[in-house]
């Protein structure tokens, strides 16, 4: 299945540029992996070492945080999109 994967400015570096590539996988985890398999160097700003979603890089599916729904084994259907969005801090 095709996903979309809107990419933020920080990691454009990584995907030259673009910010919106197209991985294949059925769930949030497998377009995941798909898109550092895609661009090296994706995946460690992503992931902690244990292979969760660093706490602050939020991934939202149809502009609901995969947290709340079933976090990286969220499936995702053909078309869908993803949106990576660096938590924002400070005061």
């Amino acid at each position: 299945m095709s996903v979309k994967i809107r990419i933020p400015t920080q990691l454009r570096t990584l995907t030259g540029g673009e910010g919106e590539v197209a991985v294949d996988g059925s769930t949030v985890g497998q377009a995941l992996k798909a898109l550092d398999a895609a661009h090296p160097g994706m995946g460690e700003r992503l992931f902690d070492p244990a292979g969760e979603l660093r706490r602050f890089v939020n991934v939202f599916l149809a502009d609901e945080d995969v947290r709340f729904l079933q976090g990286l084994d969220t499936p995702v259907a053909d078309g869908q999109t993803l949106s990576i969005v660096p938590a924002v801090a400070g005061g």
